[in-house]
């Protein structure tokens, strides 16, 4: 398996502006590019991202 390296706030932080981002694209308050809300949700989700992995970055606690 994968190291998780996306602590809790960050993840927290990702899944709300995520699910903002695509609500707010659904609605037609912002245009379609807000379904790039659909990237933090899922790294949020699953407390990983290629990303910082790429970079060596955690803001995990371990």
């Amino acid at each position: 398996m994968s190291r998780l390296n996306v602590g809790n706030v960050d993840r927290a932080l990702r899944i709300l502006v995520g699910l903002a981002l695509i609500i707010l694209a659904a609605t037609s308050t912002i245009g379609l590019w807000g379904y790039v809300g659909v990237i933090p949700l899922l790294t949020g989700l699953a407390a990983r991202c290629p990303l910082y992995s790429a970079l060596g970055i955690a803001t995990t606690s371990r």
